[in-house]
């Protein structure tokens, strides 16, 4: 698979929560403690066929990226 997206993150899916209509996925990326939490449709989650433990990739899309200090 190609994409144009170039924030892509490997690692594995750490939790999947499916409620009514959404899904909230957190992957715990490769070689670290960090995790991407990304909400997603019910159905997409079923499609994808989402399992803990699996091998993911998370594609980062945005026209903003904000920085904040303290």
């Amino acid at each position: 698979m190609r994409l144009s997206t170039r924030n892509q993150l490997a690692g594995t899916i750490a939790e999947v929560d499916i409620g009514a209509v959404m899904a909230t996925v957190k992957v715990r990326l490769a070689g670290g403690d960090q995790v991407i939490t990304s909400s997603i449709t019910k159905e997409a989650a079923e499609n994808l066929g989402l399992e803990v433990g699996q091998d993911a990739t998370v594609f980062i899309k945005s026209t903003e990226v904000t920085i904040g200090v303290a």
